[in-house]
């Protein structure tokens, strides 16, 4: 029997803003592919299938599409919940499901009562384990006293091993949870109670192969126990990563061969570092035109309009930050204004204390502008620098810019 590990496909999650329905359809019909041209006989996602309890129209009808095709390319296919899933949702119709090939195993009651599936050796026997939060599922498990993710993992799998012990069974297990020693990538949401998130690899001692989901890196815990990471990168965390898939060959003994199958890259992902003008001008940066990018600007001053043209030259531009430099903080006040208009001033102003202003808001403080000054229309290229006597009042706090309706509070993270 030959199985494919797979997990956190996290339909419907968006990248800094981007939606990525597309691309995620585009990745589930390469898994398809894979299915298809490496004889695969059973697909096992271990959780997180979607990136919201309560999935969009659009991210089930990707899921839907995708399962299509990894059925129709011969497979079999058993999935349990993670973190982001709800179980109750993606473990809806179960028993309709499994009539067609789609094994669903999101409930705590079904954990020790596997999906059968045979080859010419005999059955083998998969276990669904959904991501456990400790308080809630204890006392299924007949745990009286406050616990973590080890105790409720632990006990769902002497269940497992019960169960699996009983039948004589080559064992699988696919399980959604954080296991000692492996290596997060920071993009995944945190699991930890009472600071303790992580479970021994040792508690899936005895089983064949553990389907690991929950971190997006491909990872050896040990030879039996495996992460298959994400199918595709969601933070810039993951720009070094292989993104793939587990390939597991079993015969009648067990596990014969492990290996990564690598997934193409839909599309990559750079993170640049320098000065607006060299990022915009230098060739070194030409490979990452159709790259996501995330900048770190160097400048001096903080550049006016920096995502709009950075997306000039790299449209799939999606953070910009500006690094003061530390020498800035030492310039006295004349030095970082001189040569700027009063609608730049106020411009960076509020750059500094939230994101870059609109160019709503930017009609806003001329119009402000003018009422202070009294001009008549909006001042163009070569209007007049603040005078040495403003500076000088600003430096002694003696002035304010009050600018009524432009909202400055920092933004939530």
């Amino acid at each position: 029997m030959r199985i494919l590990h797979t997990s956190d496909w996290h339909l419907g999650r968006t990248f800094h803003g981007v939606e990525l329905l597309s691309d995620q359809r585009r990745m589930l019909a390469d898994i398809a592919a894979i299915v298809a041209a490496e004889s695969v006989d059973v697909v096992v996602v271990a959780g997180d299938v979607y990136d919201r309890s309560v999935p969009s129209a659009d991210a089930v009808s990707v899921y839907d599409a995708g399962l299509g095709d990894i059925a129709a390319a011969g497979a079999q296919i058993v999935v349990t919940s993670g973190n982001h899933d709800s179980p109750t949702r993606l473990g809806a119709a179960s028993a309709f499901a499994a009539a067609g090939g789609l094994h669903l195993r999101t409930s705590v009651a079904a954990i020790d009562t596997p999906v059968l599936l045979d080859d010419e050796f005999g059955p083998v026997a998969f276990y669904g384990i959904p991501y456990l939060e400790p308080d809630a599922v204890r006392k299924a498990f007949d745990i009286d006293a406050p616990c973590g993710h080890q105790g409720v993992l632990g006990a769902a799998m002497d269940r497992v091993r019960a169960d699996a012990t009983a039948r004589g069974a080559r064992t699988v297990v696919a399980a959604h949870a954080f296991v000692s020693g492996a290596v997060s990538t920071g993009s995944e949401r945190s699991i930890s109670v009472g600071g303790v998130e992580t479970v021994a690899a040792d508690t899936f001692s005895g089983i064949d192969y553990v389907a690991l989901g929950h971190l997006h890196s491909p990872q050896e815990i040990t030879p039996a126990v495996r992460y298959s990471g994400s199918p595709m990168p969601y933070s810039f965390g993951e720009n070094s990563h292989r993104k793939g898939v587990w390939l597991v060959d079993l015969d009648a003994d067990g596990v014969t061969d492990v290996r990564l199958h690598e997934l193409p890259a839909l599309r990559g992902l750079s993170s640049l570092r320098g000065t607006l003008d060299e990022l915009l001008g230098d060739e070194k940066y030409a490979d990452a035109h159709e790259h996501y990018i995330e900048a770190t600007l160097t400048d001096t001053i903080r550049p006016l309009d920096a995502m709009r043209r950075l997306r000039e030259r790299f449209p799939y531009a999606v953070h910009v930050h500006w690094e003061r430099p530390e020498a800035l903080g030492r310039l006295d006040y004349r030095s970082r204004i001189r040569g700027r208009t009063d609608a730049e001033i106020i411009a960076a102003f509020v750059g500094d204390v939230r994101d870059e202003p609109s160019a709503a808001e930017r009609d806003l403080i001329e119009r402000a502008l003018r009422e202070v000054v009294g001009e008549p229309e909006v001042v163009e290229a070569g209007a007049a620098e603040v005078g040495a006597a403003d500076i000088e009042a600003i430096e002694a706090d003696q002035g304010q810019w009050a600018l009524f309706a432009l909202d400055t509070e920092p933004k939530s993270a």
